[in-house]
């Protein structure tokens, strides 16, 4: 039995995260997980909220709560609605944790001691009217470059271009809107990556079966211009993890707090703390899935995310790692995806543009959204999401292929055999011939899910649903019945074992679907199908069932019309 641990990309707590942002790192990752569980290994699956950073501060300021309270309550909210879309996490953690803010202050404290770390005096803009200094999102104004006249500090995000505050025409707070600005002079540190660019490199080098999209990406940041640079870890804010060496002050930073992207990613080592808290686990737990002295050596590590957290996964997070000098488990294979675009334009959680995770299960139940998105992920490059495509894709194949094989098949049993697995005759040439093709075809399943292979896993078990539908209209049952009842019986009884290896083989990918398939069946055997031909003979003669509900209801015209209406502009 393998031990697999599994993180996605940690998701902001500013708001409810749009379909782009699900298939870009959570979905993928969960389906991984379910299919590793599956096959009967070990996996920890771990994921939380990113609670730290200025938009975190902005959004509570919106929302007239403070930031603790603000974080406390969506958190909450996106667990819930992770919960719904079947996210299988062994836990979701919160980055303002105590395990994250001991663990952060502990490796701050490590990168100091290996001399990683030095302090940089800069300069930055404070806002008079706020009494504070201002992080570059914190300030907009109008961009110099298309006149956009909400561009923020760090970039404008109607035309992209990369700013300066000190580039901004008629710069503002983005709190109190106040123009009393100046550039004032203050003191932050900075994790020395440059130190780290060969080591890096050389491991980056090592990891020979990445993405190209995630190997092309970190050695752009590593050799392109300057190379890679030091980076700052600290923010004049309130909310965060205190600047701290371990459990000791750190002079001159009193009332300074860890960049978030400092912080963000050692919460995935935290998360496994607060799943060994909220289980009654020992430290010991949680370590052996972290520690290669404490038993993680042998434990493959897998993270899922968006092109754009790349840089900060196989660059600045390694570099905390290797900095410490300390036997933490780096990370094996990093899966890395494009972006999901929506209807001739983009997603936009800043503009509300696209549906979002909560929409989606207001109208359709979450297989119908996790079909899709996985089987049009955007891996080799950018997809986009058209409520025809979907419509399509959800009419054709989880209604027309899956849903009407599981229909005719129990239905037709009801109606000349009575709910029970008929007896018949023993499996013929045909179903030997069926038998070989799943056998072929399941194994190139495995392979790609292995390879994390997103949208060819999704291709073929298509490929597999389609494979029954196409024996059961060969074979034709309700034909062979008039003259060969015996033999129609046993055409009846392969065809309800397929429903099962279909539940089993579907699970990571609908696995809401899969439960009704098996819970219609009776059967509580999701054992994965290692040999095929004894798969579909799991349900025996005299076995009781019930007929399901519809698995799957089309998408009519005026459905997807409405949607399209409705999904049409900008959320409320």
């Amino acid at each position: 039995m393998a031990r697999i641990l599994i993180t996605s990309a940690i998701p902001y707590i500013n708001g409810i995260k749009h379909l782009g942002n699900l298939v870009g790192s959570q979905l993928p990752a969960d389906l991984y997980a379910r299919y590793q569980r599956g096959r009967g290994n070990e996996v920890m699956f771990l994921c939380a909220t990113d609670e730290h950073g200025t938009p975190a501060e902005l959004a509570a300021a919106k929302a007239d709560q403070p930031v603790a309270e603000f974080c406390a309550e969506m958190h909450a909210v996106q667990a819930d609605i992770a919960r719904r879309f079947g996210l299988s996490f062994d836990h979701f953690g919160r980055s303002s944790s105590p395990q994250n803010h001991k663990l952060t202050q502990h490796f701050a404290g490590k990168l100091a001691e290996a001399g990683l770390i030095r302090e940089v005096s800069e300069k930055q803009v404070y806002s008079n009217a706020d009494g504070r200094f201002l992080p570059d999102r914190y300030i907009e104004g109008t961009c110099p470059n298309c006149g956009y006249d909400k561009a923020r500090g760090d970039q404008c995000e109607n035309c992209t271009k990369q700013l300066d505050p000190t580039d901004l025409i008629e710069p503002r707070s983005a709190i109190s809107g106040s123009t009393d600005l100046e550039v004032r002079e203050t003191k932050h540190l900075y994790l020395c990556q440059s130190q780290l660019k060969d080591q890096l490199d050389a491991w980056i080098d090592s990891k020979s079966d990445w993405p190209i999209l995630t190997t092309s990406i970190a050695k752009k940041w590593l050799h392109d211009g300057d190379g890679l640079q030091d980076r700052g870890i600290t923010r004049d804010l309130d909310w965060g993890v205190p600047v701290k060496k371990g459990d000791q002050e750190w002079p001159g930073m009193e009332g300074k707090v860890f960049y978030v992207w400092f912080d963000a990613p050692i919460e995935y080592i935290a998360c496994a703390g607060e799943w060994a808290e909220a289980n009654g686990k020992t430290d010991a737990d949680w370590e052996r899935w972290w520690r290669t002295d404490k038993g993680a050596d042998d434990v493959r590590y897998v993270q899922f995310m968006g092109k754009d957290n790349v840089p900060f996964h196989t660059l600045s997070f390694p570099a905390t790692i290797l900095g410490s000098g300390e036997p933490w488990k780096m990370v094996d294979h990093l899966k890395s995806f494009n972006y999901l675009n929506y209807d001739g334009g983009q997603f936009s959680t800043s503009q509300g543009r696209g549906v979002f995770m909560d929409q989606a299960l207001e109208i359709l139940p979450a297989d119908y959204w996790r079909w899709w998105l996985l089987s049009h992920a955007p891996e080799s490059s950018d997809s986009e999401f058209t409520w025809e495509n979907f419509q399509q894709s959800v009419n054709k194949d989880l209604a027309d292929v899956l849903g009407n094989f599981v229909s005719r098949i129990t239905k037709f049993c009801r109606s000349k055999f009575g709910e029970v697995v008929p007896e018949g005759g023993a499996y013929g040439e045909q179903e030997q011939a069926l038998i070989t093709e799943l056998t072929t075809r399941i194994r190139a399943y495995e392979g790609h899910m292995e390879a994390m292979e997103v949208r060819k896993s999704a291709q073929e078990l298509r490929a597999i649903w389609v494979a029954g539908n196409e024996y059961l209209q060969s074979a034709a049952p309700w034909s062979v019945f008039k003259e060969d009842p015996d033999r129609a019986a046993g055409q009846v009884r392969l065809g309800l074992n397929l429903i099962r290896l279909y539940a089993v083989l579907s699970a990571p990918f609908i696995p809401d679907a899969s439960a009704r398939m098996l819970d219609a069946l009776n059967c509580d055997d999701d054992s994965w199908p290692h040999d095929v031909e004894a798969a579909v003979s799991v349900l025996q003669p005299g076995h009781a069932f019930t007929v399901p509900d519809v698995l799957f209801a089309k998408i009519t015209d005026e459905q997807r019309e409405e949607w399209q209406t409705r999904f049409s502009g900008t959320r409320d």
